[in-house]
């Protein structure tokens, strides 16, 4: 039987009680998880992977895409297993036909309507379940507006936002609580928007690009990729990644420089550290030009 703590925990630090033990069965596996771990936890336990959109492991779950969807004996309603508690006893299916006809449903109806083309993870996926968004229609219904690029930090493609909420959440209450993002409009015209759709720049944002590193189709991106993109030069495969301490204080955020022909492309953070657990400030995220003199 295989065991996992619920959480981002790796167990229970000194003095610490473990949690109470949830015995379930995901795919005829028997797994055991600690109160108040999730489905998903319970699935990543069995082995098995777990298709995701809108969770992050920084994240609060929002139940917005339900790519995650898992049977459940005796429910009426697939359930979403980035948020539903395991419980003791459930019997859980990650492949059946109702699960895979779902997920296959899901990706189609994102793909009928966003360019995926920079989300490699929902590729594999619609490969995966042989999603087919062509089925809908020739062309999909986007936003079709022009790339908004408002400052040298980083550009909003609507055409690419998938409406998956994790930007919002970013610059919310998960880490940044600015709340200078949040959903407007509804139906195909619903969008992620600033207050009153004003410019970045006239806006509450803080530029910490927390939004950008949590955005899983590039709809959010750096300028710097951005830039390289368009000129048919953005080469990941070329590219290597360096973790160092970000100089500009004593926090101790991690940063992940991302270099292409000698020089910095952008900046993430690793999502299990400490001390960041995925986010930056402005200065950590954006303030890396005077390491090439500028």
């Amino acid at each position: 039987m295989t065991t996992i703590d619920s959480g981002r925990s790796t167990g229970p630090g000194p003095g610490e009680a473990a949690g109470t033990p949830v015995a379930l069965t995901v795919d005829g596996r028997p797994v055991e998880v600690t109160d108040g771990a999730t489905v998903l936890d319970a699935c990543t336990a069995a082995g098995v992977e777990t298709p995701t959109l809108c969770w992050a492991a920084n994240l609060t779950p929002v139940n917005a895409c339900r790519l995650c969807v898992v049977e459940q004996e005796g429910s009426r309603t697939l359930v979403p297993a980035c948020s539903r508690l395991a419980e003791e006893g459930m019997v859980l299916h990650t492949d059946s036909e109702r699960v895979r006809h779902s997920r296959k449903m899901v990706l189609e109806f994102l793909g009928s309507a966003s360019e995926l083309d920079q989300a490699p993870d929902l590729a594999r996926w619609s490969a995966h379940y042989g999603a087919d968004p062509g089925r809908y229609g020739p062309a999909g219904a986007t936003m079709d507006e022009e790339v908004r690029v408002q400052d040298d930090l980083y550009i909003r493609d609507y055409d690419r936002c998938v409406l998956c909420y994790k930007c919002v959440e970013a610059c919310g209450d998960d880490a940044q609580h600015t709340y200078a993002i949040t959903m407007s409009g509804r139906g195909f015209g619903a969008r992620i928007s600033t207050e009153f759709d004003v410019t970045l720049p006239e806006s509450a944002c803080v530029y910490c690009g927390n939004c950008v590193a949590v955005c899983p189709t590039n709809a959010l991106q750096f300028k710097t990729e951005f830039d390289l993109r368009e000129a048919g030069s953005w080469r990941p495969d070329d590219q290597t990644v360096t973790r160092t301490v970000c100089s500009y204080c004593g926090v101790g955020c991690n940063l992940e420089l991302h270099v292409q022909d000698e020089t910095i492309v952008k900046v993430t953070s690793p999502d299990d550290h400490d001390v960041t657990s995925g986010h930056l400030c402005i200065k950590g995220r954006f303030g890396w030009g005077y390491v090439h003199g500028r």
